[in-house]
């Protein structure tokens, strides 16, 4: 889109280039009639250039993505030395009020796209966010936090099969970059189809703030902001030490047993075929089970429930025999 130095009309209202206003998403009223209004945080360059959007808080429990957001508006990031940086740090307010997931009409927002306009709460917030924000748009960076207790390693999810989609990856290095196709009616869907760039960062669980996931994510945002020419000449980018490790394939590895779950292993950790990653025990002291790896791979996500029953989902392990070891 690259605004040429002209206003931008955001909501119905007019941010000139230079500007800096936090715009009002007005998507409906409590039940005492008390408006409901998401901040929209618009910062705008005298200088043309691209126009990225961050995302986090689509899911209202996952706070290491409001993190993520917030941290980039404290340190400043969200100012651009070119273009534009649209920043919404909780896109699903009643889900985070409430420290759940969906709406509370019980829909999940991220399943609800593109929206219809007289559709349900959560299809009309998506409705209006995919007409009247997206339009104005470039790149968008969307971040994600493990769902349940399910812990996610920092990691950049891409369509398999796209190319440039996998080199914006690169550019963000996040530790993993996975391989993930579209979800059905999802944002990421959504802005496939609509041709907008769009990078889904996953790090850490529900209900939980973790400073080490907040960081991958901030700076990943500081590198692509660099690529792009928009990071102010003050802000350092850190050079990445090691290439993301890209992973094509995964596999779930899901409990034999009942019990109390105890973990052995890190979650982004290379295991081992047989290697001993946790125990299941009853309550009683009278069981205990050793879980091993059923195949060589990175742990990308670990159950931190404390207990599990038979068939819960417990270690997201890769399963991709051309990953090697970065050295």
């Amino acid at each position: 889109m690259s605004l040429e130095n002209k206003d931008l009309i955001l909501l119905g209202e007019t941010i000139k280039p230079g500007e800096s206003k936090t715009v009002d998403f007005n998507i409906a009223k409590l039940y005492t009639s008390t408006t409901v209004e998401i901040p929209v945080i618009v910062e705008r360059s005298l200088q043309p250039g691209p126009v990225v959007l961050l995302t986090g808080g689509i899911h209202g429990d996952e706070i290491n993505g409001v993190e993520a957001v917030r941290n980039v508006i404290v340190r400043k990031i969200n100012r651009p030395k070119i273009g534009t940086i649209i920043c919404i740090p909780i896109l699903n307010i009643f889900g985070f009020l409430n420290g759940k997931r969906e709406f509370p009409d019980g829909r999940d927002l991220n399943r609800t796209f593109p929206g219809i306009k007289s559709g349900s709460l959560a299809s009309r917030v998506a409705y209006h966010f995919v007409n009247e924000i997206l339009p104005h748009v470039d790149y968008c960076l969307d971040f994600h936090a493990g769902g349940a207790q399910r812990f996610n390693a920092p990691q950049i999810r891409v369509k398999p099969g796209d190319d440039r989609l996998l080199s914006l990856a690169k550019i963000f290095n996040a530790p993993f970059i996975i391989y993930s196709k579209n979800i059905k009616n999802s944002y990421r869907e959504t802005c496939d189809r609509m041709g907008i760039p769009m990078l889904l960062f996953e790090g850490g669980k529900t209900n939980e703030g973790n400073k080490h996931i907040v960081m991958e994510a901030v700076k990943g945002v500081k590198r692509f902001l660099n690529h792009l020419g928009m990071l102010e000449d003050n802000l350092k980018t850190s050079p990445a030490k090691i290439a993301p490790i890209i992973i094509n394939k995964t596999k779930w590895m899901r409990a034999s047993k009942s019990g109390l779950l105890h973990l052995k292993i890190d979650c982004g950790k290379y295991v081992e075929k047989g290697e001993f990653i946790a125990t299941i025990t009853d309550p009683y002291g009278t069981m205990r089970h050793k879980v091993l790896a059923p195949h060589a791979g990175f742990v990308i996500n670990t159950n931190q429930s404390p207990i599990v029953y038979k068939g819960d989902a417990i270690f997201h392990i890769s399963n991709d025999k051309t990953i090697k070891l970065n050295e």
